[in-house]
């Protein structure tokens, strides 16, 4: 099993976890609102300590690259640059709706509703939701996203065919999820957050994969296009002369 250290700041919580061969992950995940950029290098100081590991000694960095919190991501990505660029380590990039997922299926709700397609929904402020529909893959096996990660009103989310849903998108806009269709109590899951432990499920499949990257190519995944562009998409924009605000 690789050695891996996930980071996930892309919502309201700092989360950091170390995975070491078959051990059990050491884990810190706090609600910490705007104090991620204060507590996330002491956390990883914090948990290489404990396992008695040094960064360089890890096979990669896996991150969560959004969609999510705008700052919370950035901050993210450009912690993961300095520590890989460091250490000369490859970074796994995680879609954070993936991560959700993940983490999703592996509760004692989900596992005793056994749907077989699902929704994880989040709230992406401006009264807007990202989400994504998800397909289980048995009990032992990572969900496998079935659409394109989609920015929409929540009134416009697709639920036909859907048997769960999850995700911060159900507080912030319950009353208006289900105009169309609607799912039972135990079917609706608003209290899940995004974790590093999802962030590193999904890392070992992508290390098993071999999708590690460079880190020279880790972008942040923006879904809503006018709050920020990638730098590939920066460069097309200048290269042709027109104004990109």
């Amino acid at each position: 099993m690789p050695q891996l250290l996930a980071i996930d700041t892309s919502s309201a919580w700092c989360s950091v976890a170390l995975s070491l061969d078959h051990q059990d992950p050491i884990l810190r995940h706090e609600e910490v609102s705007a104090g991620a950029s204060r507590l996330l290098l002491p956390w990883i100081d914090e948990v290489l300590a404990q396992a008695n590991q040094s960064l360089a000694s890890l096979d990669a960095i896996a991150i969560g690259i959004g969609p999510g919190a705008f700052t919370g991501v950035r901050l993210g990505i450009a912690a993961v640059q300095g520590l890989a660029l460091s250490t000369d380590l490859p970074v796994i990039p995680v879609v954070s709706l993936d991560a959700i997922a993940a983490q999703a299926t592996k509760s004692a709700q989900f596992k005793e509703h056994d749907p077989q397609h699902f929704v994880v929904a989040i709230d992406a402020r401006m009264e807007e939701i990202y989400w994504a529909k998800y397909r289980s893959n048995g009990m032992d096996c990572l969900p496998i996203r079935i659409s394109e990660i989609q920015l929409s009103k929540p009134e416009d989310i697709d639920l036909d065919q859907v048997d769960y849903l999850a995700g911060s998108a159900l507080k912030a806009y319950e009353s208006r999820l289900f105009g169309r269709y609607s799912l039972p109590a135990q079917a609706c899951d608003g209290d899940i957050a995004i974790s590093a432990l999802g962030i590193l499920d999904y890392a070992k499949q992508l290390w098993a994969e071999g999708k590690q990257i460079p880190v020279t190519n880790l972008e942040p995944l923006y879904i809503r296009n006018k709050v920020a562009l990638t730098t590939a998409e920066r460069e097309a924009i200048f290269s042709q002369g027109v104004d990109g605000g």
